[in-house]
């Protein structure tokens, strides 16, 4: 299929992990892709990946936690290319942390890639989409956007904040033609998850959690984000989309 043909994505945190395979299955269908991330090593691995499979890609190093360097992205991808057609608004880090020994820099940290970076890339983003006339922006949420998890009360609160950030967007937005919906994946084996659990951890919440019997993987979040994208979601704006197999069904 090449339902995005012709299309411009612009991937935040794209060189690895989730956000990778975000980037391959809009290329994959026909896309031209901005991917933004903050590691060069990993733009110039993902643009040599990408370049043997004969997809376009334009790397694009930046924080997303800086407004003003995203707006250089933003504007960088529109000189090239002339618009934005999709936002996969994915970039986001997580780690462990007890609450009462919560450091004041790491919450600020937290919330800065996770919330900010978030508002940030979409607001420059939605600007250019209001002048073409409209496009199509997913954010990338959580399970613990949605409930509580102990360790995680900084992720848990800007995963949450996502959630509300995507339902007023589609509000204001829709009129422009502009729609805007969250997707909450629940466990996903990717780098960032195998960084913080061992694989005893794993196991053990797999059997005790999700219904499926197994983690997720990334390229079945990918495919959500695809659909959300796509025609086939053209009414739908303003929700979020579970992908945890079955998870939160407890």
């Amino acid at each position: 299929m090449e339902r995005f043909r012709n299309k411009i994505a612009f991937v935040t945190g794209g060189s690895r992990g989730i956000g990778l395979a975000i980037a391959e299955r809009f290329a994959a269908e026909g896309a031209k892709l901005a991917v933004v991330s903050n590691s060069m090593e990993e733009l110039n691995q993902a643009e040599r990946q990408f370049k043997a499979a004969g997809y376009v890609m334009l790397p694009l190093l930046a924080d997303v936690s800086d407004a003003d360097q995203i707006e250089r992205a933003v504007a960088r991808t529109v000189s090239q290319w002339g618009r934005i057609d999709i936002l996969a608004n994915n970039a986001g880090i997580a780690w462990e942390e007890d609450f009462l020994e919560m450091k004041d820099n790491n919450w600020r940290k937290m919330l800065d890639i996770n919330l900010n970076g978030m508002f940030y890339t979409a607001q420059r983003v939605s600007r250019q989409m209001v002048q073409q006339g409209g496009g199509v922006i997913i954010n990338m949420s959580s399970t613990n956007g949605i409930v509580g998890e102990a360790k995680y009360a900084h992720y848990n609160a800007s995963k949450g904040g996502i959630v509300l950030l995507t339902k007023t967007m589609a509000l204001e937005l829709g009129g422009c033609g502009i729609r805007v919906n969250a997707v909450c994946p629940g466990y996903i084996q990717s780098p960032m998850s195998e960084a913080i659990d061992s694989p005893e951890f794993v196991e053990a919440y797999i059997r005790a959690n999700i219904p499926l019997g197994r983690a997720g993987v990334p390229d079945e979040v990918a495919g959500v984000f695809a659909f959300l994208a796509s025609d086939d979601a053209a009414f739908i704006t303003g929700t979020t989309l579970v992908v945890d197999g079955g998870q939160l069904a407890f």
